[in-house]
């Protein structure tokens, strides 16, 4: 008979060879593929000890009191210290950066989120965190404020993914306990009465922990994730961990919450009705609790927890053994109420609960915190809730300033930790959030210097003119110099260190030596620098908005110009377009767009002249460097040895001279020398044992330099950029065999830089039209 089934109709070629497993396909046998991953999971769940009983949990706190007896705030100040730190070298001094906040764990997509800058916001964080480490609990609210935008809630997040890698590893094990009960299979009888022969088929010690499903009739959930300690009397406990603690030579005391915590409503009701039943016998107890570990995770809201202003306190109860799916529970157990607790609070127990935009909600909303954070419980209708968790708070300063000004601040303020975010000051900080936000993600080409000049941009938005009543007396003069900074000089000083280049040598160390003191001088202000400004988001809209220019075929700098000119005509809706311009150029808009446009054509000089390779680019900082060297001998009254002929011979005036008029014009050439010294030594002190980097000390002397250099090569360098127009336009027709090789040469090495060929172009006619005819 004719076979008509579909296996029977394929041809051999699509038929799977002979002696091949079900699910093979294409040579990928996916069901041995999904037993390898089988047999994984359940390796790990096996390894990783998921499910205890009693006893052995209490074997295993023993091995590690410290680690196993953390309360939420040791444990989030330990996950602090387990991802490490790193030292941040800030113009105005060192600064510690902790490394979770860069998302090592996370994948690269999600590494893009990761908190840029901040560095003082993290260590305040850290110290609280390890004062209430010291207390016992966390007894105070952190309150991050700021303005918009500041990355408040970046912060928390942060916090957050790292808690959730953190409960995944060895040292970031935690653990929760829950209620198990037998079958009437397993037990005949109803527990707290039954006989000894019915429960001759467990040794004494057995747990019910480690029963298969088809025996449990029952389990009782701890929705609050108690410590499986607070099985055992407040003394007992005390002297166990005393003693365990001292074996393991711990330094720290337990925290208040192990010492003194107790058993949930409901996993209290259920102790007290099964010791009844077993007539005061703990260990009959203690055969009904499974020990589970449990990992945090924001999905699922375990651990950590993100809440919006919304009007209803964050907890409540209800009645659980009027469910039928607990009909199973034990005789003695179905006579009394049992309540559970839910909602956020409950949610982030053990971890972190982030309350965003805490001051948007109406005063009566969360003024329940104020006496929950004093004495670490909840009150519900029913229990009192005891709180384990780290609370986190955000708010903009217009909230702030609200709260500030109602009768019950004072009583308000001693329960919170205010934490000022301002928006960052350095625009190197500022580009690097573009850089990974925004020029990542985009479809088009990102040209060189697009998220620079927005980052300029929106630091400049944020600078405040100091002012010279707020500097020590015993540094004469700083006031008046830092007043007269301007924006501009303002934003380099943050992000390089860059000293103007008006200053005299004196002037230039003293403001070297003070940049912190510059740095800090409007933190006692309530409008202090970094509060009023263009955020961040309205800055990565408006790199957006540029990608999709129809003028540019990438994302252009010019095409963020043109966005920053159409953003700034919107004086009604942002603050930071309202402010009174002020001497230095602050708050001048237009005199921002114009040193960003500057700015970048000076990027793209520099680019290329040193594309063009008419003078190597080493060859400024050698030149230098061996000025450096002259002038050093010259100022210790030595020779210097000539490389060429061995002979030692005085500092070469001639060099020094040349050089000091490319670098300052007119001067004294004594002081400008002493200068460039002074300014060596102050590295080294602050660098100590590194060789200087005259990019970092000198880069304006090196801009100079290379101004000067190819003053007397403009033409060519005009020559050079039509060829590259033409190139670009159109294949590099009517142009000689020599002009053509350069222009090729060019676009070669600007490309590898990252150009591509439209955004080359763009910079060469630009250049052409305002530097170079």
């Amino acid at each position: 008979m004719h076979d008509s089934s579909p296996a029977s109709s394929k041809s051999p070629s699509q038929r799977p060879p002979a002696g091949a497993k079900p699910g093979a396909r294409d040579g990928v046998d996916v069901t041995s593929e999904l037993d390898r991953v089988v047999g994984q999971i359940r390796e790990s769940f096996a390894a990783g000890r998921r499910v205890m009983s009693f006893q052995e949990y209490l074997e295993l706190f023993a091995k590690d009191p410290r680690r196993l007896g953390r309360d939420a705030s040791r444990y989030v100040r330990d996950m602090f210290e387990f991802y490490g730190t790193t030292s941040v070298d800030r113009p105005w001094g060192k600064q510690t950066r902790y490394a979770l906040f860069d998302l090592p764990f996370a994948d690269p997509a999600t590494r893009r989120e990761r908190l840029v800058g901040q560095e003082e916001v993290q260590e305040e964080i850290f110290r609280i965190l390890s004062n209430f480490g010291r207390e016992g609990r966390p007894n105070k609210l952190i309150l991050l404020h700021g303005p918009n935008g500041s990355s408040k809630s970046t912060i928390a997040a942060c916090m957050m993914r790292a808690l959730e890698h953190y409960s995944t590893q060895e040292d970031g094990r935690l653990y929760r306990f829950h209620w198990v009960f037998p079958s009437a299979k397993t037990i005949k009888s109803r527990i707290g009465f039954s006989e000894e022969e019915n429960q001759a088929r467990f040794a004494k010690d057995a747990s019910y922990a480690h029963l298969d499903e088809e025996l449990i009739d029952a389990k009782l959930v701890s929705e609050v994730r108690d410590h499986p300690l607070f099985l055992l009397p407040v003394d007992a406990r005390r002297e166990l961990l005393e003693r365990t603690l001292a074996a393991a030579g711990a330094t720290e005391p337990p925290p208040e919450w192990l010492l003194r915590g107790r058993l949930s409503h409901k996993s209290q009701q259920v102790f007290e009705a099964l010791l009844a039943s077993y007539r005061g016998d703990l260990r009959e107890v203690l055969r009904h609790v499974l020990v589970e570990r449990f990992f945090v995770s924001r999905r699922y809201r375990v651990g950590a927890v993100t809440i919006g202003p919304q009007m209803s306190v964050d907890a409540g109860e209800r009645q659980i053994t009027a469910d039928r799916s607990l009909a199973a529970l034990p005789t003695s157990l179905q006579a009394i109420t049992l309540f559970e607790a839910f909602g956020e609070l409950i949610d982030a127990h053990g971890g972190i609960l982030e309350y965003s935009d805490l001051l948007k909600r109406p005063l009566d909303a969360y003024k329940y915190l104020q006496l929950s954070v004093e004495t670490g419980e909840v009150a519900l209708q029913h229990q009192n809730v005891q709180l384990n968790s780290v609370l986190i708070g955000s708010a903009n300063e217009v909230h702030l300033h609200a709260l500030r000004e109602h009768p019950e601040w004072a009583s308000f303020r001693g329960r919170l930790e205010l934490l000022r975010t301002p928006y960052l000051r350095s625009w190197v900080d500022e580009q690097a959030i573009y850089e990974a936000q925004i020029a990542a993600q985009v479809r088009r080409h990102v040209a060189p210097h697009a998220t620079f000049v927005a980052a300029l941009f929106a630091v400049l938005t944020r600078m405040r003119r100091a002012s010279d009543a707020k500097f020590p007396a015993d540094r004469p003069g700083l006031g008046a110099l830092a007043a007269g900074l301007s924006a501009l000089e303002k934003a380099d000083l943050y992000a390089k260190g860059t000293i103007p280049e008006r200053l005299e040598s004196e002037q230039a160390k003293l403001l070297r030596a003070s940049i912190r003191l510059v740095y800090e001088e409007s933190h006692g202000y309530p409008i202090y620098e970094g509060r009023v400004g263009a955020s961040p988001r309205e800055i990565k809209t408006v790199l957006l908005d540029a990608a999709q220019s129809q003028r540019f075929a990438c994302l252009s700098p010019l095409a963020v110009l043109d966005e920053l000119d159409e953003l700034c005509t919107r004086t009604t809706e942002y603050e930071w377009l309202q402010q009174d311009t002020l001497p230095g150029g602050y708050h001048d808009t237009k005199s921002f767009r114009e040193a960003c446009r500057a700015r970048l054509l000076d990027l793209w000089e520099d680019e290329l002249r040193a594309a063009s390779g008419l003078v190597e680019e080493r060859s400024y900082a050698e030149l230098f460097e061996r000025y450096v060297r002259h002038v050093s001998m010259w100022v210790k009254g030595e020779k210097i040895r000539n490389s060429i002929t061995g002979e030692y011979e005085e500092a070469d005036a001639r060099l020094m001279g040349q050089i000091e008029k490319m670098l300052q014009g007119r001067g004294d050439a004594s002081d400008f020398r002493r200068g460039v010294l002074s300014a060596i030594a102050a590295w080294s002190i602050d660098h100590p044992g590194e060789r200087v980097e005259n990019e970092r000390v000198f880069p304006q002397h090196l801009r100079k330099l290379r101004e000067a250099t190819f003053v007397e090569r403009k033409r060519a360098i005009a020559d050079i950029s039509k060829s590259l127009i033409t190139l670009v336009d159109e294949d590099g027709k009517g142009l000689e065999p020599t002009a053509l090789r350069t222009a090729k040469e060019v676009l070669g090495r600007l490309e590898k830089v990252g150009y591509c060929r439209h955004c080359a172009r763009a910079a060469a006619a630009t250049l052409l039209r305002q530097r170079l005819s």
